[in-house]
């Protein structure tokens, strides 16, 4: 297939979505597919490694208010259009919904091709966090008009897509996520690392990993910190990102270490060289970093949703609670800081789950697919292979 790629995120920069489509790039053309990446510029970060075997296309964009990490695609319809036009696409997946995401979206449909899209981000629910609840409804509204312009639109989970289809989205398919086992692998541990971090080999580690921004639930990662020191004073707390909230929870928090912004490769390192992980988001749509950290061989424990939900089973793996019992995940957290048998048994059983779920599975459902919705297109018939 001849394919066109359009997010107004991806790697270098660290963060689900990002990470997901370079994955699934990577995997794509590896399996023989022309593939374009269409994206924000980003002259401020790497360069991307020679030798790509996809090509990526920077347009016009522009950071985001409060988020330099991040850039907003700028509307591109007319320069799409002419593109594809002279060299088109056999299907435009479009990954984000902001003004580049839906001048593809826009481009695409104007020139009769083919064209999905993915929901990654619950903007929705962020309304909220952000104080901006007034405008849940129209961030929505704008979400659903984007998607339904679409043939298929692909989420993480059967349940995401459930949710979905009772706010209007139609034609819903899953696409999972994978995890990358020997990237987020238990010989990746460094007891220099540890040692850096005032860590000896029993000394409980507690890792977070992500983008510190109000909708991850910093308030209750804290707390959940704060009654795990109380019960054992020798953990040791360890932050690796970054965001618009990390310069106030630095001063607010001298007890942890904020190691900073890691590379995807890096970031296997500090992962392995924890013990614990807890997950206190509830606005993911899936949560790579969980799986990420199961790979890893950390004791974990969340909210029972998206990730949690598929690959949590309560006391044998980790320890997943009710999405409405913040102080039951206190409890969890207490529990893996001051049971070091409890944490052996979930860090052996947490690995061996993820084992199986590797990324070559995913791309391959999600490639037939997209071939499926192609043919669509063209009046054939093929079976489909992730339906809600």
């Amino acid at each position: 297939m001849k394919l066109a790629l359009v997010t107004e995120t991806f790697p270098p920069e660290v963060n689900g979505v990002a990470m997901t489509f370079g994955v699934i790039a990577r995997e794509l053309s590896a399996r023989g597919h022309d593939l374009t990446i269409y994206r924000p510029r980003r002259d401020d970060l790497p360069q991307p490694e020679s030798g790509l075997s996809y090509r990526v296309m920077s347009l016009p964009g522009l950071p985001i208010p409060g988020y330099p990490l991040l850039r907003l695609g700028l509307p591109a319809g007319r320069t799409l259009q002419k593109l594809w036009r002279e060299d088109p696409p056999d299907l435009v997946h479009v990954a984000t919904e902001g003004p580049l995401g839906a001048t593809a979206v826009t481009a695409a449909r104007a020139l009769g091709l083919p064209v999905s899209s993915s929901f990654h981000t619950n903007f929705h629910t962020y309304t909220r966090s952000y104080g901006y609840g007034a405008f849940h409804r129209l961030t929505l509204a704008w979400l659903r008009y984007v998607h339904n312009r679409t043939l298929r639109t692909f989420a993480p989970t059967p349940e995401l897509c459930a949710e979905l289809a009772t706010y209007g989205f139609r034609d819903l398919a899953v696409l999972s996520r994978g995890v990358d086992t020997s990237q987020f692998d238990p010989s990746r541990r460094s007891r220099e690392l540890r040692a850096s971090w005032g860590a000896e080999d029993d000394t409980p580690v507690v890792l977070h990993v992500g983008r510190m921004a109000a909708e991850k639930n910093y308030e209750l990662v804290f707390r959940a910190f704060a009654a795990m020191r109380a019960a054992n004073p020798r953990c040791r707390f360890v932050l690796a990102g970054d965001g618009p909230l990390k310069a106030r929870l630095v001063r607010e928090h001298p007890e942890c270490i904020f190691a900073g912004f890691f590379s995807r490769e890096e970031i296997g390192r500090y992962y392995a060289s924890a013990d614990i992980y807890i997950h206190a988001s509830l606005t993911e749509t899936f949560g790579n970093v969980l799986t990420e950290a199961m790979a890893s061989g950390l004791a974990v424990a969340g909210f029972n949703y998206a990730a949690a939900l598929k690959f949590i089973r309560h006391g044998e793996n980790g320890l997943s609670v009710p999405c409405d019992q913040p102080t039951a995940l206190i409890t969890a957290a207490v529990q893996l800081a001051c049971e070091p048998e409890l944490r052996q048994q979930l860090r052996l059983a947490a690995r061996a789950t993820v084992e199986p779920q590797s990324w070559s599975s995913v791309i391959a459902g999600f490639e037939a697919d997209l071939a499926h919705v192609i043919a669509e297109t063209r009046g054939a018939t093929l079976p489909c292979n992730s339906t809600p």
